[in-house]
């Protein structure tokens, strides 16, 4: 019982591309080609970022995480969160696991966050993409824009939880790897 609910999300998604077939083949097809090429590409992504995730978790000390990104961190803090967010590569669901690893080490929440939204819009080659294809303009415009959403963004969600709600986040990272 604790299996089908577990999976019930899965379960109901065969379900609904079984009945998809049955109604339209090509929509079936096609909705069976996209979950498909979906879970591909997460079979393809995800071991080397929980590979990234066992490394990072090995090689970088829990002091070291609270003296760059912890509380007392500062603009060093906020500038290494956006540096990483930026340079990573991936989807987004990607990010959430490597957050989870940074709240264990012990990275303040607002950072954590601001690694969530600079992971979200501002990749490096999406940056460089945007300076060639749509001019420099363009882009310095919407990096500035994205930065100055993300931290304000970080900001108003850090006032907004109280400690109980940042904490049972905190404890759920924690139990993640347990």
């Amino acid at each position: 019982m604790n299996l089908i609910k577990r999976y019930m999300f899965f379960l109901i998604t065969i379900i609904a591309i079984g009945i998809l077939f049955f109604i339209s083949k090509d929509a079936g097809v096609s909705a069976l080609n996209t979950t498909m090429y979906s879970f591909k590409e997460m079979i393809l992504i995800i071991p080397p970022i929980f590979i990234l995730l066992g490394l990072l978790d090995v090689w970088v000390p829990r002091e070291t995480m609270i003296k760059y990104m912890g509380e007392e961190a500062g603009l060093k803090g906020i500038a290494l969160a956006i540096f990483l967010g930026s340079a990573a590569a991936g989807p987004l669901y990607g990010a959430f696991p490597i957050a989870a690893v940074f709240m264990k080490k012990g990275a303040k929440f607002s950072n954590v966050l601001i690694f969530i939204g600079a992971w979200s819009t501002t990749k490096i080659p999406m940056f460089l993409f945007e300076l060639s294809s749509l001019g420099a303009e363009f882009a310095l415009t919407r990096l500035a824009m994205s930065l100055i959403g993300i931290l304000f963004i970080a900001y108003i969600v850090n006032r907004l939880m109280d400690e109980k709600e940042i904490r049972l986040i905190y404890d759920n990272a924690n139990n993640l790897s347990k």
